[in-house]
């Protein structure tokens, strides 16, 4: 495989296309907006100076990259020469249904779709095409430049020889490839967004603050980062979506969403990507406090 196309250009989108650039790949970086396209390139420039400031790359191989990502607000076009599509459009069921729908038109019938999906079922998605041995999930992890770990997720009709495929392509990625069966919210999601959940059901009770819960986990289970502060990182719409497919999916309450949550996600706060969540962010910064409504 040596043409990769990327479907979005938001944080994993361009965070897939930087990784696959960087390991020599070609890349077509889809998305239906100039615009985002245009900042994701401009994040993608942003991550490549940062490994060079750390000696990790050299700016010729930063230029390199770069050159290997060409964009497109044209799907079709986009797509037409894929050995390999990665879909990491919004977590919604009925937009990437119908992308794979228009993928499996519009790629070469020897491609191999992939979804970055971190909740949605592959055995679903590829349902709607007419290739559901070449479908396969590769959910990777947010930031996709510095995290290892690639989910490779098999639908109910992926065959081996694209699986093969996909763990060799990950490792020849520097990633450290898992794979595992199709069932609601895989293993990442399905283990921590019960925990997430919890935190916010913990706070929801007044059993500890924001900041409370959080250093609890921090330096108590030696997470790097707490469940709350993890949430606004993720997003808690992203949150709220995964809590629901597991809910759906299993049918037991132990995954019904905390009220707090919903109502956090309908009133607009949804965590860093809009400037508050459980903590409040200062834009263009890394500095966050607990959110006001959350202080005593």
């Amino acid at each position: 495989m040596k043409n990769i196309a990327v479907i979005g250009s938001g944080t994993m989108g361009n965070g897939i296309a930087h990784v696959f650039a960087q390991h020599g790949y070609s890349v077509s970086l889809i998305d239906i907006n100039q615009d985002a396209l245009d900042r994701a390139m401009a994040t993608i420039s942003k991550n490549l100076d940062r490994q060079v400031g750390k000696g990790l790359l050299t700016e010729n191989e930063k230029t390199d990259s770069l050159t290997r990502i060409v964009t497109f607000t044209d799907l079709a076009q986009g797509v037409k020469s894929a050995d390999l599509v990665v879909e990491a459009a919004t977590e919604n069921m009925s937009i990437k249904l119908d992308l794979f729908r228009k993928l499996d038109e519009f790629s070469p019938k020897s491609a191999i779709l992939a979804s970055n999906t971190s909740s949605i079922s592959i055995t679903k998605i590829a349902a709607v095409t007419s290739r559901p041995g070449q479908v396969i999930g590769m959910h990777f992890m947010n930031p996709v430049p510095v995290m290892k770990l690639v989910e490779v997720i098999r639908g109910y009709a992926t065959s081996d020889e694209v699986t093969n495929q996909i763990m060799t392509l990950s490792q020849a990625l520097g990633k450290d490839p898992v794979e595992v069966n199709d069932y609601p919210g895989f293993v990442a999601n399905r283990i921590l967004m019960p925990m997430i959940n919890e935190a916010i059901y913990t706070l929801f009770e007044g059993v500890a603050g924001v900041q409370e819960i959080d250093t609890v986990m921090k330096l108590g289970m030696a997470h790097p980062m707490g469940p709350l502060q993890l949430a606004d990182f993720i997003g808690l719409d992203v949150c709220l979506s995964i809590l629901k497919v597991l809910h759906d999916g299993f049918g037991n309450p132990k995954y019904a969403p905390c009220p707090l949550l919903v109502n956090m996600v309908e009133a607009g706060y949804k965590g860093i990507k809009t400037g508050e969540g459980f903590y409040q962010y200062t834009k263009g910064s890394k500095d966050s406090v607990v959110a006001p409504r959350f202080t005593k």
